[in-house]
C-alpha cells in the first residue's frame, strides 16, 4: 500500500470517528432559559397551547440575544428575556404569577453577576410589573442583596420602576387552580381536623410550575443569571421559595450561571444553584455533571425540579427531573432550540 493511499485511508478513518465534526466556537450558546419544570405532558397539551409556549420562549430568547449581539451586558440580557415571560401569562411570573391562599398574587425575582458577584433579589412584591428590574435596581442602586414586600415597592417606586395595580396579575387559569386546591384543602381539614395537612400537603409541588429564569454569556465572557417566579399556589404565612435566594435558586460566578426552577424548600435545603457552582470548581465537574448530581440529590430527598446552566465556554446543562421542563437555548451564531417534554 502506497503512502498516499494509507494516509487516504486515514483521513476516512478519522471522519468516521468524528474528527472534523467538532462544533464550531462561534457556535457556542451564548443565553439560555427556562419556563418552568413539573408535570407538563404532550397528551394534556393542545397544539395551540404548546404553540403559544414555542412562540413565547422563542421571544424570550431573541429578545435576550438582540442584547447580546450588540454588545449588550449579560445582565441587560437576562432582564430582557425575563421581561418577555414576565409579560406573558403562561408562566408563572409577573402577569400570569400564581395566587395566594389570601387569593392574591406576590412576586419574587433575583439577579447575580459572575464578574464580580453582585447581587440583588426582591420577594413578596405586589405591585411592581416586572420584578427582574426590580431585582437588578436592588443590586445596583443600593447597598443591600435583598428587599421584600411594601419596602421593596417603595424603594422600586422611588427608582421609578414601573408599577400596576395588583389587577393586572389575574388571570384566570391560575385563580382557577387556586379554587380547586382550596376545596381540596377543606375536604382535608374535615377529615383530619386539623389545618396542618393544608400546610404541608404534597399535592402543592407542582402547582407552582412556570418559574422563569435566564442565564447569559456576553461578548466579555461575563455571565449573569436570573430568575422570577409567583411562588406557590395556595402558598400561606409569607412563603418564600428558592428564587430569589441567592445560592439557591439563582447563582454567578465566573465559570458559570445557574437558574433554577422547582419545589423551593428542596432547592433552599441544598443550596442547589451555589451547588452546582461548587461542584465545578472544587471536583472539576462539566456543567452537566455537577447539575445532574445536584438534580440527583433533591429527587433523593423528595423534592422535585430543574435547573439551567451555562458556563463561560458555552457549554449548557438543562437538568429536571419532572415530565417536563419549558427550556430553550440561542448560539453565538442565533440558532435556536426549544424543548418542552423529557
Amino acid at each position: 500500500m502506497t503512502v498516499k493511499n494509507t494516509l487516504f485511508l486515514f483521513l476516512m478513518f478519522m471522519s468516521l470517528v468524528g474528527v472534523g465534526q467538532q462544533v464550531d466556537p462561534k457556535d457556542k450558546v451564548i443565553l439560555v432559559i427556562h419556563g418552568g419544570a413539573g408535570t407538563i405532558l404532550k397528551s394534556k397539551m393542545t397544539p395551540e397551547k404548546e404553540q403559544a409556549y414555542t412562540s413565547a420562549l422563542r421571544a424570550s430568547l431573541q429578545a435576550g440575544y438582540d442584547i447580546l449581539k450588540t454588545g449588550g451586558s449579560s445582565e441587560k440580557a437576562v432582564e430582557a428575556a425575563i421581561h418577555v415571560m414576565e409579560d406573558s401569562p403562561l408562566f408563572n411570573a409577573g402577569k400570569g404569577a400564581v395566587f395566594t391562599h389570601e387569593g392574591t398574587n406576590e412576586l419574587d425575582a433575583s439577579i447575580m453577576k459572575g464578574k464580580d458577584g453582585a447581587a440583588g433579589a426582591v420577594a413578596g412584591v405586589t405591585t411592581i410589573k416586572n420584578p427582574i428590574t426590580a431585582a437588578i435596581a436592588v443590586m445596583e442602586d443600593s447597598p443591600h442583596v435583598m428587599m421584600v414586600g411594601q419596602g421593596a415597592e417603595r424603594f422600586a417606586k422611588e427608582q421609578g420602576i414601573a408599577q400596576v395595580d395588583p389587577s393586572y396579575f389575574y388571570t384566570q387559569e391560575r385563580w382557577d387552580a387556586l379554587q380547586r386546591i382550596l376545596k381540596e384543602d377543606s375536604k382535608a381539614i374535615e377529615l383530619d381536623h386539623s389545618d396542618k395537612q393544608s400546610i404541608t400537603k404534597p399535592e402543592w409541588k407542582d402547582d407552582k410550575f412556570g418559574t422563569v429564569g435566564c442565564v447569559a454569556l456576553d461578548s466579555k465572557g461575563d455571565i449573569s443569571a436570573g430568575t422570577s417566579t409567583g411562588g406557590m399556589t395556595n402558598k400561606k404565612f409569607g412563603r418564600v421559595g428558592d428564587s430569589p435566594v441567592i445560592g439557591a435558586g439563582t447563582y454567578a460566578n465566573k465559570q458559570v450561571g445557574v437558574s433554577c426552577t422547582g419545589w423551593g424548600e428542596y432547592f433552599i435545603r441544598n443550596v442547589a444553584a451555589y451547588d452546582v457552582a461548587a461542584l465545578m470548581e472544587y471536583k472539576s465537574l462539566s456543567a452537566l455533571e455537577a447539575s445532574k448530581e445536584v438534580i440527583r440529590k433533591i429527587g433523593d430527598m423528595g423534592g422535585d425540579g430543574g435547573m439551567i446552566v451555562l458556563d463561560r465556554d458555552g457549554n449548557v446543562a438543562l437538568p429536571f427531573n419532572t415530565a417536563g421542563m419549558y427550556r430553550g437555548y440561542i448560539t453565538e451564531s442565533g440558532e435556536i432550540k426549544v424543548e418542552i417534554y423529557k
